[in-house]
């Protein structure tokens, strides 16, 4: 099926864009911490399931040992380093601007992609990304409001936006951006969803220890009693770490990592008609233009 890769991308993308929904919702009940871990359970039983009735293993065994470092690698840093750094990055600054750093996460995959893998682009799909990348940041970015006592209202981000959260959220885009590109070196000849389960046992790992380094075990159990929000967690880890990364792993067997995070990295516009429709927000101009600006981009990708 030609561009393949680039519909998978695109599937990842409405997928991710329902786990941010459940999990943004989640989040603001029992603890983007608690949230990070629970989802990652999850889908270890999701997956296990998965890989029980099609191989026999709950486990994924059939991985080399080569295979397994490589995709650990990329658990630890895509869910771990990187989630954890984006969702710290929102007690500096606002989620708009955090997602509009992790908009970052595409060029930093094609650049490591093109070190690592040495996978190379065409000038239209260089400009794909770019447009792309314009109409995400027309979408996320907002000048900051000048205060009315200022005499000189200041152009300037800088004081608006504080230098530890805008890293915080670069270390998110990092993440993202690398660890996809050490699973595809991860995943050679072996099933995306095998390949994922590795990750997401790194990613349990990791975050069990941040949770008790924390001390937050026992709000972690706590977190259980809450219905709604498991209810929500739920929701989310089929759509983002079981099917979402799963199938975002699929995508970069068949495409570049950097075509293949581009398309994924529409989701802050695919989010925009939902919240409309469920929340009741409204959408400026430049979003929508934005919008169009980004299924642009995406079209070029097809071309």
């Amino acid at each position: 099926m030609p561009h393949f890769g680039e519909f998978t991308a695109l599937l990842v993308a409405f997928f991710w864009t329902i786990t941010a929904l459940s999990f943004s919702r989640a989040s603001r009940s029992i603890g983007s911490l608690h949230v990070n871990l629970l989802r990652l359970l999850l889908a270890f039983i999701f997956l296990g399931v998965l890989l029980l009735v099609r191989t026999g293993s709950f486990l994924p065994i059939q991985n080399s040992t080569s295979s397994w470092l490589w995709l650990s690698l990329s658990g630890l840093i895509g869910f771990v380093v990187g989630d954890y750094c984006l969702f710290k990055s929102y007690e500096y600054v606002s989620a708009r601007i955090s997602m509009l750093v992790m908009a970052l996460a595409p060029p930093i995959a094609a650049i490591t992609g093109y070190f690592i893998l040495k996978e190379t682009f065409t000038l239209m799909n260089l400009g794909g990304m770019f447009i792309t990348l314009m109409g995400i940041a027309l979408v996320v970015l907002d000048k900051p409001t000048a205060d009315e006592s200022d005499e000189k209202p200041s152009l300037s981000f800088k004081s608006s936006y504080p230098i530890r959260g805008l890293l915080l959220a670069l270390g998110g885009a990092a993440g993202q951006g690398v660890g996809l590109v050490l699973s595809k070196l991860g995943m050679q000849q072996y099933d995306p969803f095998a390949s994922t389960q590795i990750r997401v046992i790194t990613g349990i790992i990791g975050f069990s220890i941040i949770i008790i380094l924390s001390g937050k075990i026992k709000n972690f159990r706590d977190a259980f009693k809450n219905k709604p929000a498991i209810g929500l967690v739920t929701l989310g880890a089929i759509f983002g770490p079981f099917l979402g990364v799963s199938l975002s792993l699929l995508s970069i067997k068949y495409t570049s990592t950097g075509i293949a995070s581009t398309i994924m990295a529409i989701v802050p516009v695919l989010i925009i008609p939902p919240s409309i429709l469920l929340f009741k927000e409204k959408v400026t101009k430049k979003e929508i233009i934005g919008a169009i600006l980004a299924v642009l981009g995406v079209a070029l990708f097809f071309i």
